[in-house]
């Protein structure tokens, strides 16, 4: 008896979260997804040493510089201003170029010289802004060509010589950046005043739900108009103005939430023994009003991607030649013979989208209650 007894293993039980994460791994093309889209968005930060006009390692004269890592650095925010990415043609050996380098032409060079001197491109040799006045660019390349007869264009070249690929790459980090930052400033915004309305409630709530409800009404599109006809958009103000009415919908989720929270018994035994509002609201009620914000997370991603493809449709997103969906969408049904200029940012924004709400499919039957609830 004593051995049997010896054997016995206590399990541990899982928390909340544990099952709540195993349940979301159990919907495959959710968590797939998730996996999926993680790893792009992480290899997306990496795009300046995989694809780049720019050449990872050059040897020129026993000495070695490294331009695509260069480039990487000057991606960094607030370390753009001081590393500089400009390497004259003739300071490695390319004859009459006192420019930038352009690093495919001097590969060929160094390969013809047989001097000893080599180059080490990136997986894609193209960068997203370089148009025809590139050497080796033409307008409207097919697909799978090689107008330099050197290097294959996965994707073709739009109106300007620009590679499709290497756009629609940079285009997707734009985009899913944008969305993030956006999601962010709502939350940041939404979730204070939400809880103040939910749990003072009263006049409080009566006075500030009014101002919302006329907040609402403010015409963001046409606000976003006025302001880029006087000013050129960027990311920050875009993000900025669209982010004046983004808000709202996360205000009234945990309003609801709080409302729901505050007459429980763990918050009436908070505030008997004296413990701050600030305290019994962001520590108490809000990690008990976490699932609609969560479960909501990825439709607001989805929100603010769109958003952003429809303000570049329009020409009133990012300035050009910013790597924009929407900016390469337009461009495509303006020339809507060339079929690959109208599929390419179309199948990437449809793929991107489908996955995200295969997410939030996946994220709201994982926090369903009904799911682990002790009734069933």
């Amino acid at each position: 008896m004593s051995e049997k007894a010896s054997t016995i293993q206590v399990v541990k039980p899982q928390t909340i979260g544990q099952r709540r994460w195993k349940k979301f791994k159990t919907i495959k093309r959710g968590y797939y997804s998730l996996l999926f889209l993680s790893v792009l968005y992480a290899l997306s930060f990496l795009l300046p040493v995989l694809v780049n006009n720019k050449a990872l390692i050059v040897k020129y004269n026993d000495e070695y510089y490294f331009p695509a890592f260069k480039s990487l650095l000057a991606s960094v925010p607030l370390v753009d201003n001081v590393v500089s990415t400009f390497q004259s043609g003739e300071s490695i050996g390319q004859k009459g170029n006192s420019g930038d380098c352009h690093y495919r032409e001097l590969m060929v060079q160094y390969q013809n010289e047989q001097g000893g001197n080599f180059i080490i491109m990136p997986i894609y040799p193209f960068n997203p802004i370089e148009d025809i006045t590139t050497e080796g660019n033409l307008a409207f390349a097919e697909p799978l060509t090689s107008p330099d007869n050197i290097h294959t264009r996965i994707l073709g070249t739009d109106e300007n010589g620009r590679d499709v690929f290497a756009r629609m790459s940079y285009g997707f980090q734009v985009s899913i950046t944008f969305a993030l930052l956006l999601v962010f400033v709502e939350y940041l915004i939404g979730i204070p005043i939400g809880g103040l309305l939910g749990y003072k409630g009263g006049w409080v709530d009566l006075i500030l739900q009014r101002f919302i409800e006329m907040w609402s009404t403010l015409p963001v599109l046409f606000l976003i108009i006025i302001v880029v006809s006087f000013v050129q958009p960027n990311f920050l103000l875009l993000v900025l103005l669209l982010s004046l009415t983004a808000w709202i919908p996360i205000t009234i989720y945990i309003r609801a939430e709080f409302l729901r929270e505050k007459s429980k018994d763990y918050v009436v035994a908070a505030i008997s023994i004296g413990v701050p509002t600030w305290k019994i609201m962001f520590k108490h009620i809000l990690p008990n009003s976490l699932v609609p914000i969560v479960t909501n997370f990825p439709f607001a991603i989805v929100a603010g991607l769109t958003a952003l493809v429809s303000l570049d449709f329009l020409g009133f997103g990012l300035p050009p030649p910013t790597p924009s969906w929407g900016q390469m969408l337009s461009t495509g049904l303006q020339n809507i013979t060339k079929w690959w200029l109208v599929f390419s940012p179309m199948f990437a924004l449809f793929t991107t989208l489908i996955m995200i709400v295969f997410i939030g499919e996946a994220i709201r039957e994982a926090f369903d209650p009904k799911t682990f609830s002790r009734l069933r």
